[in-house]
């Protein structure tokens, strides 16, 4: 769970994550090379599509404010199977909150605020 923000980053437990933070629902990772919402590709995000349950959707966090990831970002997720749910980085670190206290299978990709 994200407990908190400080700076750009995240808290986690007793750990923060100040460049980005990408989660699973066994762990969290830093996203200490988290490129620019417009330079996202499916690499970018490491192994974090290789859980098993596969993922039903990814939640991005854009940092700051709401910016539409590029559509072939979009496409590319979608074709394997998982969706994307974009929204500020703020807002999704309170949507997984509540979406993994539901056992959603998902995972998250949040940029810097």
């Amino acid at each position: 769970m994200v407990t908190g923000f400080q700076g750009r980053g995240f808290r986690v437990r007793d750990d923060v994550f100040p460049d980005g933070l990408l989660l699973s629902p066994v762990r969290a990772m830093a996203w200490a090379d988290a490129p620019d919402v417009e330079a996202l590709t499916v690499k970018a995000l490491g192994d974090l599509f290789d859980a098993d349950p596969k993922p039903e959707f990814l939640l991005l966090g854009t940092g700051a404010g709401l910016r539409q990831p590029p559509r072939a970002f979009v496409r590319a997720v979608e074709a394997l199977g998982i969706g994307v749910e974009a929204m500020d980085s703020r807002a999704a670190a309170r949507a997984w909150g509540v979406l993994r206290a539901e056992e959603r299978q998902i995972v998250a990709a949040l940029l810097p605020l």
